[in-house]
């Protein structure tokens, strides 16, 4: 699939560019270990970096990503980025991050007066084929990041000529450090717009001899899933496993 990026061109030489998420992903997954002792089974278990599932979901779609550094400390965002004036493109913000009123989530369980929710504001539009939406939400599995990005879905075939900005709930009123430019603050996911059909019944006898196999499977060879079931990737010169693409990973 075709995804196509335009920023302004004043901003082309500093801004980082959005990736694909399999390129992206943090230090600690893959320094991780694989096995880890469990005391109260007595031997080592496999951590979730042997969860196909897991590490795929976290490589699913592209990351999008901060703009600059952006220093965190009492609460105070500061930030230091030499933007130059908007061009033919016309006005449009040029803070990396602000902020909305606690008030804009009121009636929903998001809503606490002493929360801060802050926007990371992009600079990137961002296209789809016709017929696909956007769904954009939390780096997956990223519970290190300091906030929490909302979800939402956009309907990029058809707004593609705007930004698209990423409203999220700051959860760590203690944190002070500097969030670095490149940092994901979004997870991407195309989706098309499609119908939904669902079909639910019991299994039939052969489903269910099937079944039984697949349960057999799973209970005595280990790595089944990656070995029979997981896709493999489609796209020339890219691993499956997408640990598997750094060196001595």
């Amino acid at each position: 699939m075709q995804v196509t990026f335009r920023c302004p061109p004043e901003l082309e030489s500093l801004l980082p560019r959005p990736q694909r998420a399999r390129q992206a992903l943090p230090d600690w997954l893959r320094a991780m270990p694989s096995e880890a002792e469990a005391p109260d089974l007595g031997f080592a278990v496999r951590t979730v970096k042997q969860c196909p599932p897991f590490v795929d979901a976290m490589a699913s779609g592209f990351v999008m990503p901060l703009a600059c550094d952006l220093r965190v400390e009492a609460g105070r965002f500061v930030w230091d980025w030499p933007v130059p004036p908007p061009g033919a493109t016309g006005p449009y913000t040029r803070a990396p991050i602000s902020c909305h009123f606690a008030e804009q989530a009121s009636g929903s369980p998001l809503h606490d007066p002493d929360a801060l929710i802050v926007k990371f504001n992009s600079f990137w539009t961002i296209a789809l084929p016709a017929g696909w939406s956007l769904l954009c939400l939390h780096p997956i599995n990223r519970a290190d990041l300091p906030f929490t990005t909302l979800t939402g879905l956009v309907d990029c075939d058809s707004f593609s000529d705007s930004f698209v900005h990423f409203p999220a709930v700051w959860r760590d009123p203690d944190f002070t450090g500097v969030l670095r430019k490149g940092t994901p603050v979004a997870q991407c996911l195309p989706l098309p717009r499609e119908s939904l059909d669902l079909d639910c019944a019991a299994l039939d006898e052969a489903g269910a001899e099937t079944f039984a196999q697949v349960q057999e499977a799973l209970a005595t060879e280990p790595g089944i899933y990656r070995k029979r079931y997981r896709a493999r990737v489609d796209r020339p010169g890219q691993a499956a496993d997408p640990l598997a693409e750094e060196p001595g990973a």
